[in-house]
């Protein structure tokens, strides 16, 4: 079996004095677009493409969105964040799981209800968390 290579394309994304997202290919001299979204742009950007290659339909592009520094900085301070948030996330319910087959099991037998009232979660929750396998 052959395996083909599909092509890569830098696409830059800048807004203009009246506001609208200019999208240009790198790669592509002169092959640019506009529009009022870096969503249409980006749309527009592959139809440009087809006026100057022939795997444009098939190739991949990779967006690079150039924003105001203070912009890029809240975005990666956001990232950061909501990764550590995701990670707490995962070891919070891991707690949770572990805490209810405690709970539940063992000596103490307790009823979900009960479990549920000393977690703070729903006795729905309780049984989700007993047969989670996470």
């Amino acid at each position: 079996m052959v395996e083909e290579i599909m092509s890569v394309y830098h696409v830059a994304y800048e807004r203009d004095e009246s506001g609208w997202w200019v999208a240009s290919v790198r790669e592509v001299r002169g092959c640019h677009t506009q529009g009022r979204t870096v969503d249409e742009a980006r749309r527009r950007i592959r139809e440009a493409m087809l006026l100057f290659v022939n795997d444009a339909r098939s190739a991949k592009l990779v967006d690079e969105v150039k924003l105001p520094a203070t912009a890029a900085k809240a975005i990666r301070a956001y990232t950061t964040l909501r990764k550590r948030a995701d990670l707490e996330d995962r070891r919070a319910a891991h707690a949770a799981r572990r805490a209810v087959r405690l709970l539940r099991g063992g000596k103490l037998k307790m009823s979900a209800r009960d479990a549920a009232r000393l977690l703070g979660v729903s006795h729905q929750r309780v049984h989700q968390l007993a047969h989670d396998k996470g």
